[in-house]
């Protein structure tokens, strides 16, 4: 670029006139690093600032900055000294670009403490800069002041090239842009404006306008330095065409090998595609290899740069080089010009002092980088690992939560993770309310993690996860985590998570028999016994040879027992439990299964022996004194069992929810079966229904989420025992609209202690509350399903519950098939306990009730077989009234004379049977008659209408067949027409062959020449119906009669022929023809007709 109006030499050497007649060359190619020299030559010579522009940039290309930089200043001061200020814009332009060439190899940042990279007696970039802007402005001032004095323009140009060369090094792009303009504006080919442009369009993401200006300056100088390849390529890295990004560099390497940037991209190129999951592990080595080696290239190129020392670090962190990372994680630190490049060197930095232990300073370096960009993951995943480290719980938290929150949500998996384990695991100064919400949290997490794994490894281009995301969802830790975060509050969840933890495991190819028992565990308490007997016995066998076998095993085998009591495999619960007992003589849990074992047959004395001594050696364990509290109550040793709760109360815990709920318990059957009506009884009975209460509600206190004592609240409140049952008198109205009020209210509580409790008598409790309201559909599915589903139908008091709610629904509805369902229950029921009196009683009620309930009855609404039914129900009836009426037991659970009364009455209602079934024959004898005539009726009528149809079917065969007759005649009728128009058709053409033989001329354009013989005629073939052709004398195909054509559609033909006078004639004076049908055939002409 021309410097002024003078012409620049353009050979490598420079003459130096010294006075009139002498002249020095100066040659650029053997420039000595002492311009002292050349100094003296351009003070004496008195030249001009072209000269000495020349000679400091050839110094400054050649290296030798010191000398450049001492050459610009002397021609400052010999211009000055000559009062020549105006021309020193291209001086003041080189000085600054001398001074940004120092800024780029100058550290941005000088970290005070830094350990390996020390460069606290560097001069920072910024200084550089500063000086660069002040000879810019001087620049400029000069150039204006040229301008002025009308000298050319080219330092104008120039100043606002440096300028906004400086403007794009200090970040300020739209200044640099506004500079870089103003020069394109008088010239559009300037390099170095076009080259600046580009570069602001790049930073700002518009990436195809700035690939369009890199391709021109490449157009305009191929060997333009610096190489606009290098930007060409990043432009197609970031445009996603990444052979052509390739190309670029590899192009741009190979004209300069020293290139640095181009082996910097090359390498990184390079170790991004060795991270290709789909390569050979050869190849992703190689790539992995070949772009460590580039990188290390670019560094020891230029050593200065933030690019390279980060990738370079990178390489050694993954060695465990940890002094050389550090280094380089300084360098990038120090030497970074984007906010990218200096997180990512804390982080680095932060990465190796926490790998060499030093926290401090780890977390100094994780904080800087949160500083700068708060939204990096890696920034806030080691600063929140330093502040875990550090105790802080909380801070970690806030870290990582600030990466989930609006704006710019960063989707972490790993973070994710992090914070959500952090949610979910108990930490100090939290409270258990908050603690909760907490856990909630993480739940809300985890699931949003499991569900991101899910869509990830569903989509449609069947990638599946990535490794980081495969790591994550493999991880066995996670999904027992989240099994933990469940348990309390679905075990389907539960159970799920500690599946794929289990599938993880089996990976390694050894099952975790901890998981296997924790699985087996959940399966019985969903009464899966038999999927649970498997995991046990796995996890048994797993367990041997494991670390802590002893209490692995000891664990699984009480669990193994357990399974088999529960499937009534006492035989073999008993001896696993011995078998535990001959291990650990004091496994208290043992002990108690076997004293119920022993309660289970009425072993009682045993099962006694065997509490107590166990209360001896643990006198303090309250599940022990839970167990021996039940115990009691069982043998109905109820007031045993309320001094040892009270005892439990006083002298081991007085918060024990259990034995507050025992003794709620205990107080309320005491005063409910209190038969005391005096008034002093009636007050105790009241008191002691207010202590269960008050016991209950104490429980609740202490554990709000205690199903047992909310139930126990709800009974008191359905019995109202607090009201009427307490002796409180009330009117019959008042007590039905309060008893109404009291299930109402005992349901709902109810209705939430069945999401807690899995057992059959919160299904019991809500029937009756449902019978009281008269409610006994709803009453019988209660029941229904507390005798299925946990009684498997062998709970006496529930069959009786679903017998009673049987027969209320059939007295109620008057409904005959209500009453047997009752009767089945009630026979069930004593199946079970045949000694029970009072079944007894209620089965021959039952039956007294059928007989009666149908004898009411019209005979149209019952039948004789039921009336057969109940009248002999009615009489087993009796005989079992009598009976118990004469029993001469001392207590019997019913009232004899009213059992002989209904003994009485039942006599009496069956007197009347005969006249019952007389009746009810007669009336089913006449229905039956009437039903016969009925019956034969329609089936008369029936073959009536099937002979009237069968005449018709006859009839329409008949006109068939007639027609298909005439159809047929019809047929051979044009078969015959068909042939008789064959045979005129062939008398006709005998007849027209002499006559076209006689014929010498035609006028038509056919006819020949007089002297040449008749052209002979040729016949063509007559095609068949289906398409071939047929030789002459072949009889064509036979046509269709008149119905066949009227149904096959017409197909529109000409045909080529020609007429002549003869023709014409003969068919005027031809017989008439009749109607004639003609087949499918080609008539070809002659020869010379088709001509013409």
């Amino acid at each position: 670029m021309d410097i002024d109006d003078e012409p620049v030499p353009t050979g490598r050497s420079i003459d130096i006139e010294l006075g009139s007649q002498e002249v020095i060359t100066i040659d650029l190619d053997n420039l000595d690093s002492n311009p002292e020299d050349v100094l003296e030559l351009l003070r004496d010579g008195q030249c001009k600032v072209w000269v000495w522009t020349k000679l400091a940039g050839e110094y400054w290309r050649r290296g030798y900055h010191d000398a450049a930089e001492q050459i610009a200043n002397n021609a400052i001061a010999s211009f000055k000294m000559n009062g020549n200020t105006a021309s020193l814009s291209p001086i003041y332009a080189l000085l600054a670009n001398i001074q940004l060439a120092h800024s780029r190899s100058a550290p941005k940042l000088i970290l005070p403490n830094a350990r390996e990279d020390i460069m606290t007696n560097q001069k920072p970039k910024e200084e550089y800069h500063k000086e660069a802007a002040s000879l810019i402005n001087a620049a400029s001032k000069s150039a204006s002041d040229a301008n002025q004095s009308g000298e050319p323009a080219v330092g104008m140009e120039l100043a606002f090239l440096t300028r906004g060369i400086q403007q794009l090094a200090t970040r300020h792009l739209d200044e640099a842009l506004r500079s870089f303009e103003d020069v394109l504006a008088t010239k559009p080919t300037n390099l170095v404006a076009l080259l600046g442009k580009a570069r602001i369009l790049y930073m700002r993401r518009n990436f195809p306008q700035a690939l369009q200006i890199f391709q021109q300056v490449l157009r305009c100088n191929p060997r333009c330095q610096p190489d606009p390849r290098i930007g060409i390529g990043l432009c197609f890295w970031s445009l996603n065409n990444k052979t052509k990004a390739k190309a670029a560099w590899e192009r741009s390497l190979e004209l300069d090998p020293s290139n640095w940037t181009a082996l910097l991209l090359l390498g990184l190129e390079s170790v991004n595609a060795s991270k290709d999951g789909h390569l050979k592990e050869k190849d992703r080595t190689q790539f992995l290899f070949s772009g460590t080696k580039l990188i290390e290239k670019a560094f020891h190129v230029n050593q200065k740069s933030a690019s390279a020392a980060n990738a370079l670090c990178e390489i050694f962190v993954q060695k465990g080089a940890f002094k050389r990372a550090l280094k380089l994680a300084e360098r990038t630190i120090q030497f970074a010009d984007t906010l990218t490049l200096l997180t990512e060197g804390y982080i680095r930095a932060g990465r190796v002092s926490h790998a060499e232990g030093n926290f401090l300073a780890a977390t100094r370096y994780f904080s800087s980088a949160t500083e700068g960009q708060p939204k990096h993951v890696l920034a806030a995943i080691g600063l929140a690992q330093m502040q875990m480290n550090n105790g802080e719980l909380g801070g970690a938290i806030n870290t990582l939560d600030s990466l989930l929150q609006a704006p710019n949500v960063q989707k972490s998996l790993e973070a994710t993770v992090i914070l959500a384990s952090l949610r979910g695991s108990p930490r100090p100064g939290i409270s258990s309310s908050e603690m909760t919400q907490e856990r909630a949290r993480a739940r809300e997490l985890f699931d949003r993690i499991v569900k991101t794994l899910e869509i990830e490894d569903g989509k449609a281009n069947g990638s599946g996860l990535s490794k980081a995301s495969r790591s994550i969802g493999e991880d066995m830790n996670m999904h027992l985590e989240i099994a933990r975060l469940w348990q309390d509050v679905n075990l389907d969840r539960t159970t799920k998570a500690l599946q794929e933890a289990l599938q993880i495991s089996q990976l390694s190819g050894i099952a975790e028999p901890r998981l296997l028992n924790n699985l087996g565990s959940l399966h019985h308490l969903d009464s899966k016994l038999s999927e649970a007997q498997g995991f046990y016995e796995a996890a048994l066998t797993q367990s041997i040879g494991s670390e802590n076998n002893e209490t692995i095993s000891t664990t699984i085998l009480y669990n193994l027992a357990r399974i088999y009591e529960d499937q009534g495999e006492e035989e073999k619960a008993k001896d696993a439990y011995e078998k535990l007992l001959s291990r650990h003589p004091e496994y208290v849990d043992a002990k108690i299964r076997q004293a119920q074992l022993l309660h289970n047959v009425n072993r009682n004395s045993e099962a006694h022996e065997l509490v107590k001594e166990s209360l001896s050696s643990q006198s303090n364990n309250l599940n022990l004194r839970a167990f021996y509290t039940y115990f009691l109550i069982q043998t109905n040793l109820t007031k045993n069992a309320k001094d040892f709760v009270f005892t439990t109360l006083k002298d081991f815990d007085k918060h024990d929810v259990y034995s507050l709920c025992a003794a709620g318990l205990i107080h309320y059957n005491q005063a409910r079966e209190s038969r005391d009506t005096s008034s002093k009884g009636t007050e105790e009975r009241r008191r002691g229904f207010l202590r269960s209460t008050e016991f209950y509600d104490k429980a609740l206190q202490l554990d709000p989420c205690c199903a047992f004592a909310a139930q126990g609240l709800a009974i008191v409140t359905a019995e109202d025992a607090l009201g009427s049952l307490s002796g409180v008198s009330s009117s019959g109205g008042e007590e039905a609209q309060r008893r109404i009020q009291s299930t109402r209210d005992a349901l709902d509580v109810f209705a939430k202690v069945r999401e807690s409790i899995n057992d059959g008598s919160v299904y019991l409790n809500m029937g009756h509350c449902y019978y009281a309201r008269d409610e006994f559909d709803r009453a019988i599915e209660s029941y229904e399903t507390a005798s299925v589903r946990f009684y498997h139908g062998q709970n006496v008091p529930a069959l009786l519950c679903l017998c009673r709610s049987w027969y209320a629904k059939a007295m109620k509805d008057q409904s005959y098939p209500s009453i047997r369902p009752a009767l089945r229950y009630a026979q069930t029921a004593l199946h079970i306990q045949p000694n029970d009196k009072a079944i007894l009683y209620n089965i021959a009620m039952i039956q007294q009730k059928s007989a009666e309930m149908l004898f009411s009855l019209p005979p149209a609404k019952r039948t004789l077989k039921d009336l057969q039914r109940v009248i002999d129900m009615a009489q087993h009836a009796h005989r079992l009234f009598g009976a118990l009426a004469s029993d001469k037991s001392q207590q019997v659970p019913y009232s004899r004379d009213i059992a002989d009364q209904r003994r009485k009455y039942g006599e009496n209602m069956l007197r009347k049977k005969d006249d019952h079934l007389a009746a009810q024959t007669k009336y089913e004898g006449e229905t039956q008659a009437r039903l016969d005539a009925a019956r034969q009726t329609r089936f008369e009528e029936k073959r009536r209408q099937e002979a009237l149809e069968k005449e018709k079917m006859e009839t329409l065969h008949r006109e068939a067949e007639k027609l298909a007759q005439e159809r047929r005649l019809a047929r051979e009728q044009a078969r015959e027409w068909t042939r008789e128009a064959r045979m005129n058709e062939s008398d006709e053409e005998k007849e027209k062959r002499p006559k076209k033989a006689k014929k010498v001329k035609g006028d038509g354009p056919g006819s020949g020449d007089e002297g040449e013989a008749p052209k002979k005629k040729r016949r063509g073939k007559i095609k068949k119906a289906n398409g071939e052709p047929t030789e002459e004398g072949e009889e064509p195909a036979a046509v269709f009669s008149d119905e066949d054509e009227a149904e096959r559609p017409t197909k529109k033909r000409t045909k080529k022929r020609v007429v002549r006078d003869d023709d014409e004639e003969e068919v005027q004076t031809g017989p008439q023809r009749k109607k004639q049908f003609k087949s499918k055939e080609v008539l070809s002409d002659t020869d010379d007709e088709m001509e013409g």
